[in-house]
């Protein structure tokens, strides 16, 4: 069953990508008692992801967290080695938390993942966003296969405003 909008976020443990090297977190957490802006990608370093869905985020952190939001947080299928050195080549520090769901148990609860076995990825986490208050999910935008649009920052931006 895939999550939808008033539905409380799974319990799961991500890692954490920090100068520390990698740090669980668990997702209640992560989310418990604040407001985050989530957004999942199917792959870090990979084209769209890189030249739209993470600088997209970035770009907006200051003016997310001026409207309201705790942290930004991006999430993909990846382990946390990789996450850390795309959010460094990207410039994502203090602006958007990177962290490694690696065996996709979080996406699978949230019923979000993708087969992406044609492009040699196996199991992924689809392309999407979600602003996440104390726990319960507020707003869900599941991007179609191939596209990027509503789980864009700009988006999710006009979500928060609304």
């Amino acid at each position: 069953m895939t999550i939808k909008v008033g539905d409380a976020i799974p319990s799961a443990t991500l890692i954490k990508a920090t100068d520390a090297g990698p740090q669980p977190v668990s997702t209640e957490a992560l989310f418990a008692g604040r407001t985050v802006a989530l957004f999942s990608v199917p792959g870090a370093f990979t084209p769209t992801c890189s030249a739209k869905h993470l600088p997209g985020y970035i770009s907006n952190a200051e003016a997310m967290r001026a409207a309201g939001v705790d942290e930004i947080v991006c999430i993909s299928v990846n382990d946390a080695f990789v996450m850390g050195a795309w959010g460094q080549s990207a410039g994502a520090a203090g602006k958007v938390t990177m962290v490694a769901d690696g065996n996709a148990d979080f996406v699978t609860a949230l019923g979000l993942t993708m087969d992406g076995s044609k492009f040699g990825m196996g199991t992924r986490g689809q392309r999407f966003s979600m602003l996440v208050r104390n726990g319960i999910v507020e707003q869900l935008n599941v991007e179609d296969p191939g596209a990027f649009s509503v789980s864009s920052a700009e988006n999710l931006m006009g979500q928060l405003a609304a």
